[in-house]
């Protein structure tokens, strides 16, 4: 798959991936300051001071980075095509660095990172006590060895991921662009750039760095970017150079003698702001973020432009948003550093009391063994305890093996490959498979309460489709029957044949036969209506070749609307600042563009005005429903009311609605408000009020033409995502950088936000009072008598306090809609716990407009003070620092760029997947993991009591119970093999039954499987059966003779009779966890127990003894004792009593307090196969009051930029298109009704229109005669 991604993610993936310096609190630490030159002593002269350079050069050579590397910057000055005069500044080069080692310093570094786990550390002290011969009683080897095995495969791992990162940094940092140096343009490498250089991009080149564009191919030096690696948007941003630069255009003459001088504001994450000035030849220009080109971005249908290096590799605006990588951790790990520490403790009570123990045994009874056990010179009985005690804290460290820790990454290792190898979640369209790129957190999945995801390609495809309409008060784009009823639309479906229509875009899809039919008809009402769209617009078009027309559209609902208008036979053509030129069903007409009215935030509307061919002036609006009709004329009632019920059932079924209307003008009135127009435009004070106010007077009394409808595709199944993973009681917060109306539509579209719901707040207010008052209202509102202040519980583990905001329940569903500027107030630390619970209380939340840091700022605040594991999922750069900060990040792997794909955990191509991720996959693998940490700890617990109970009978010597081999082998291979089968395969249910029933999710989310009570319980249980497995088997032994009257209570036959109760007793408990049998999990079992007793036999067999005599001493042990019935007897009474009082708790805790596992485990039983398939839900038509958003989703300004009159193209004289052969067409546009609609003007309906003309259109095809 790495062979599939583009040529920018390999940038992203190693500049995202750096650790030590680049993070979102280093920008903010280098924002806020000055400082001063060590040199000059002027303050603001260098950016950092010449001593910590110097230093800092030195310590980057043993691959150390020191903590203040350099002193705040706060404004930036960069002279053009001047290096001497950047240089003293230091500016970072265009060079990334993300390897943490080199040659030298690997070593060190890694075995100094590897001993900071703490399991790590007490092993290799175990190691140095084994070393010690006066306390030792086991070899040094069965430490040692496991340990360098440890540190080795890690170090291992280390270092090929260091490789890679070299690998992929050379490859960034060689790659080529052309910089202008010394009056002409070189081949220079991306690492070799400089501030302040002038470079040269073509078309698909990906941008070097941060630029400051000036000058290009295009027309109004205009740029096209693709930001698909930034923020996951498929469709093309537009640049625009100063026209000071753009009249340069490619001169290297004048482009090498440019010294022009930027001041800006210093490196930041901000991508969508830049503020700074030029100053060219003395003269100063405001720059913004509109002249920026930004690392990441694509050069899109642009031959050539040039651009000025302001941000340089590290310092850019795409690696200030990457955030800090840091080592995330699952709930589980943390707990078991916790658990590790308490049992750390309990080891020392343990070995004090044992030592404390030799010490009265050596006062009372030491003295009657001296003479033949006699003690070393100084040694005395407390002296004797102290050893002691180092003795047993060797014997007992089973209770944390090392095999721990690589049996839990060997069974993350076995569940992600599951992930890799789900044929379920590969999406055949981009032959992309799930991917899991880290093997430590896959146990979390299961454990999600938070979910927070971006909207742009994420839940959406990105892609716009032009889906019905409502012209003249009738609604288009239903198929129905020949009864009339309505039909879905399938693959089946006929679509519709636009073959009459030369020009026609190929890839348009439409369904109603009866538009198209309307539109040959030449019906006056439905040519206006795409004569409109052909006309009120801001999109480009560029012709390559003759019909082959190529839209750049701002915002791709407005490139919908004007590919549809195309294939309905009225096809935009080209544009100049003074007209429209347009194909009307194959004929050329060219409009006079007079004005554009151009669209804002407030205005929600945008408005053209413009002279026909025939002389007739018109004003043509499209907009927001709600604006539009109140600006009707009063004759346009009754069919207002029809198109509103058209609109309310667009808005149910989650469509995106504009509403079109026109109004014929006056030339003498026009003349009039153009001179006004033209005043107000000109003036410096109030301007935008005075235009406002011209465009209130012409935009009334407007006559409705009809409304569009479009749909922001979802993807596939996100509504049934949504729906599945609310039923898991899993809350889904919605972070996206749209405006509010198009995140609350999508809101509708998938299901989050509902009708049925009792409320959906929205938070808008412009100060920290208004917001904290509208917050606090949705709260009372959702629970009037809730508390003023929050529920807070303190708590903490190993000296790290936390504040936990309690869950509050309330009656019935909200949902909460906030902005960016009321979020920016809400995140402030004293309003934040006000907007945490007010969210909360919300089932589903939307944040509108926020910034990347937001994002990452809201799941920092969900982290901190709420007891919940949190997941975001994202397709963009501007996600990269949500995935980072939430415990889990998902990256989807799309068409929309791959940035936060190489910064996530997971990744695949659909949303959709998420659901099988978290349900599945998720609670397998909690659910696996919390069974093998509870029978680890069960089986090692009990294998260390047994040397407990047996200190108290040996003398507190320190003497171990079983064989040295057996306590090598036990964790090793006897043990092992089972609990990895387990872990590795077993499920509860399977997956078709973890999506019938989402609830069983529930129990991860409140940690049920495994906590600190659930280990207290194991400790107890472990504590039983070591009780059991030592005192049947010591009183079973004792003064016990053979068949033929041979004494065997002898310290062997104990210790073999002990060690195999052990085993089995463990094994049988292991079996009774199990829930899912397979062939590998009964070869795993039975075959452990069978190499038991084979490992066993022969090595106490006569012909190890005489081979190795010191290393075998329990000859003839085996064949003695196991040929005994009574010792068989002696094994099955104690695994008896061992497992049955297990059997007995299960099954009263079943019959009496069933969870919800046991529920569906016994519907499955029932079922003796699959769930039932779920009921088909039946289509229901949804109507909606509430009114969907408009789709007009671009920003302010482009009216303007498309009336500029500098730098544009002569366009040809309009020509007669060929090939097209109407069945009529109108010769000027007569706004007339029609039959089954309404004529507002109260005017006659045309003559032309049958009386039954197409009404009801059946979409089957006529029989055959």
């Amino acid at each position: 798959m790495g062979n599939s991604f583009p040529e920018s993610s390999v940038v992203f993936q190693r500049e995202c991936h750096s650790t030590s310096v680049f993070s979102s609190s280093s920008v903010l630490r280098r924002e806020n300051g000055r400082q001063t030159c060590t040199r000059s002593g002027k303050t603001d002269c260098l950016p950092w001071t010449c001593r910590e350079e110097r230093r800092d050069s030195k310590m980057s050579f043993f691959g150390l980075s020191c903590a203040k590397k350099k002193e705040k910057e706060v404004e930036r000055r960069i002279r053009a095509n001047d290096r001497e005069f950047n240089l003293p500044f230091k500016y970072a080069t265009n060079a990334i660095k993300t390897s943490k080692y080199n040659l030298f310093t690997f070593l060190p570094l890694n075995l100094f990172e590897q001993f900071q786990r703490i399991a790590n550390a007490y092993f290799m002290f175990l190691l140095v006590l084994q070393l010690i011969p006066e306390i030792s009683s086991l070899s040094w080897f069965t430490t040692v060895v496991p340990l360098a095995l440890v540190l080795s495969v890690t170090a291992a791992k280390d270092a090929t991921d260091d490789l890679n990162r070299h690998k992929s940094d050379r490859q960034v940092n060689n790659r080529k662009v052309e910089v202008l140096i010394n009056g002409e343009l070189r081949s220079e490498k991306w690492m070799d750039v400089q501030v302040g250089d002038i470079i040269k991009l073509e078309s698909d080149q990906f941008v070097t760095a941060d630029l400051l564009l000036l000058s290009s191919s295009v027309p109004l030096n205009l740029v096209y970017i693709e930001t698909a690696e930034l923020d996951g948007e498929t469709n093309l941003k537009v640049k625009q150079a100063l026209a000071v630069t753009g009249d340069m255009d490619d001169s290297i003459e004048s482009l090498a003698a440019f010294d022009g001088e930027v001041h800006c504001e210093p490196p930041n994450n901000r991508l969508d702001k830049f503020t700074g000035t030029l100053v060219v030849r003395g003269q100063k220009y405001s720059l913004d973020n509109e002249k920026i080109l930004l690392r990441g971005c694509t050069l899109r249908n642009t031959e050539w432009c040039f651009g000025l290096v302001v941000f340089g590799g590290p310092e850019t605006k795409l690696m200030q948003n990457c955030g800090k990588t840091t080592f995330k951790r699952t709930s589980i790990d943390r707990m078991m550093n916790a658990l590790v520490l308490c049992i750390f403790g309990f080891l020392a009570v343990m070995c004090t009391i044992l030592g404390i123990g030799n010490g009265i045994w050596e006062q009372q009874e030491g003295s009657t063994f001296i003479a033949f056990l006699p003690r070393q010179d100084g040694v005395n009985s407390a002296f004797s305890g102290f050893l002691t005690f180092w003795s047993y804290v060797i014997i007992l460290n089973t209770v944390v093996p090392i095999s721990l820790y690589v049996s839990v990454e060997i069974i993350r290792l076995g569940n992600s490959f599951y992930i890799d190898w789900d044929r379920k979640m590969y999406y055949a369209r981009s032959d992309t498979p799930a991917e899991a790129r880290t093997t430590t957190l896959n146990e979390e999945l299961g454990q999600i309460k938070y979910i927070f995801s971006d909207k742009t390609g994420t839940l959406t495809q990105n892609i716009m489709t032009f889906n019905k309409c409502s012209i003249n008060g009738k609604c288009y784009g239903d198929v129905f029957d020949f009864a009339g009823q309505r039909l879905d639309i399938s693959e089946r479906t006929d679509r519709v044949d636009f073959s009459f229509n030369p020009l026609a875009d190929p890839k348009f899809v439409f369904y109603d036969h009866s538009l198209v039919e309307a539109v040959k008809l030449e019906i006056p009402e439905v040519h206006g209506f795409f004569r409109l769209l052909a006309l009120c617009h801001t999109v480009m078009a560029e012709e390559k070749n003759e019909g082959d027309l190529l839209y750049q559209a701002q915002s791709p609902d407005e490139g919908a609307l004007v590919t549809a208008t195309r294939n309905f036979g009225f096809v935009f053509q080209s544009r100049t600042p003074e007209s429209i030129t347009i194909v009307e069903m194959g004929i050329q007409r060219r409009y006079e563009l007079l004005a554009i009215l151009d669209f804002n935030n407030v205005r929600k509307r945008m408005s053209v005005i413009v002279r026909s061919p025939e002389g007739k002036l018109c004003l043509y609006c499209k907009g927001a429903d709600t604006i539009v009709f109140e600006r009707l004329h009063q004759s346009c009632g009754k069919m207002k009311d029809v198109t509103t019920e058209h609109l309310n059932e667009f808005a149910g079924e989650g469509l995106r609605t504009l509403a079109l209307a026109y109004k014929e003008l006056d030339e003498e009135y026009f003349v009039l408000w153009r001179e006004r127009h033209h005043e107000a435009s000109t003036a410096i004070e109030d301007r935008d009020e005075r235009l406002d106010e011209l465009y209130e007077e012409i935009e009334k009394d407007m006559i409705l033409l009809g409304a569009t409808a479009v749909e922001d595709k979802l993807q596939d199944g996100v509504p049934q995502t949504i729906e599945q993973l609310a039923k898991a009681d899993i809350k889904i917060w919605v972070l996206t950088g749209d405006k509010q109306e198009t995140a609350e539509n999508i809101g509708y579209s998938c299901n989050m936000l509902q009708e049925e719901m009792n409320e959906v707040f929205v938070v808008s207010a412009k100060s920290s009072e208004e917001v904290r008052e509208e917050l606090r209202s949705a709260r009372l509102k959702m629970k009037p008598e809730a508390e003023e202040k929050p529920v807070i519980i303190s708590g903490g583990i190993l000296g790290k306090k936390t504040k936990v905001v309690q869950d509050e329940a309330v009656d019935g569903e909200y949902g909460l809609i906030i902005n960016g500027h009321s979020l920016a107030y809400a995140l402030d630390s004293s309003m934040e716990i006000e907007f945490l619970r007010t969210a909360c209380m919300c089932k589903a939340v939307i944040c509108c407009r926020v910034t990347p840091l937001q994002k990452a700022q809201v799941v920092e605040l969900v982290k901190k003070f709420k007891k919940a594991v949190t997941l975001a999922i994202g397709d963009g750069a501007n996600d990269v620092s949500m995935i980072k900060a939430a415990h889990i990040g998902v990256g989807i792997s799309g068409q929309e760029g791959m940035q936060a794909v190489l910064s996530s955990d997971f990744s695949f191509a659909q949303f959709r997947y998420l659901q099988r991720l978290l349900l599945v996959h998720g609670r397998w693998s909690y659910l696996r993991m919390c069974k093998f940490l509870r029978y680890f700890f069960y089986k090692n617990f009990t294998f260390t009591f047994v040397h407990f109970w047996y200190a108290f009978f040996c003398g507190f010597s320190a003497q171990t119970v079983y064989d040295e081999w057996f306590i090598t082998l036990y964790n090793l291979i006897y043990t092992a093999l089972p609990v990895l089968g387990m872990s590795l395969f077993d499920q509860d249910v399977n997956d078709r039954w973890s999506f019938q029933y989402p609830q069983l999710y529930a129990p991860g989310q409140l940690n049920m499987y495994f906590s600190k009570t659930s280990f207290v319980r194991c400790v107890l249980h472990s504590g039983y059966s070591s009780l059991v497995l030592f005192f049947i088997p010591y009183a079973a032994m004792y003064n016990t003779v053979r068949d033929d009257g041979k004494d065997i209570a002898d310290y062997q036959s104990f210790a073999l009779l002990a060690q195999t109760c052990l085993v089995i007793a463990v094994c049988l408990q292991m079996g009774l966890d199990m829930a899912y049998w397979t062939v590998v999990n009964q070869v795993f079992v039975w075959g452990s127990l069978a190499m038991y007793f084979a490992v066993t036999f022969t090595f106490y067999s006569n012909g190890m003894y005489l081979i190795f005599t010191a290393s075998f001493p329990f000859i003839g042990t085996a064949r003695n004792s196991l040929s005994q019935p009574s010792v068989w007897l002696t094994i099955l009474l104690t695994t008896m009593l061992c497992v049955l009082p297990v059997v007995a708790y299960r099954f009263l805790f079943i019959l009496l307090r069933p969870t919800i596992n046991d529920k569906v485990r016994f519907k499955v039983c029932q079922a003796k196969a699959g769930p039932p398939p779920p009921a088909p839900r039946a289509r229901i038509r949804r109507s909606s009051t509430r009114r969907s958003a408009y789709a007009f989703s671009h920003t302010q300004g482009y009216g303007d930029l498309v009336t500029s009159r500098r730098f544009l193209r002569q366009v040809p004289a309009p020509r007669q298109s060929a090939g097209f052969s109407p069945t009529g067409r109108s010769t000027g546009f007569i706004h007339m009704g029609r039959s089954g609609g309404y004529s507002p003007t109260g005017r006659p309906q045309s003559s032309r229109e049958p009386e039954t003309s197409l009404q009801i259109y059946r979409a089957v095809k006529e029989p055959v005669s």
